[in-house]
């Protein structure tokens, strides 16, 4: 039986840990983990870009 307040109650986070055992997850599970960890990459590498951006922009000012 489903009650009208069930999807009220907090979602668990979707987490990772690297290493973790990965042995009891499900196909779906699984999935839904490598999108998570593709996210991160994408959010890493952008962050990463941003960083370098504003170091060559700080050489480039004090080359001067």
């Amino acid at each position: 039986m489903t009650f009208a307040f069930d999807d009220d109650r907090p979602k668990k986070k979707l987490a990772h840990e690297i290493g973790s055992d990965l042995s009891g997850l499900s196909v779906d599970e699984l999935k839904a983990r490598v999108n998570l960890l593709k996210g991160e990459i994408d959010r890493l590498e952008a962050e990463a870009l941003k960083k370098s951006a504003s170091i060559s922009a700080a050489e480039s000012l004090f080359r001067r």
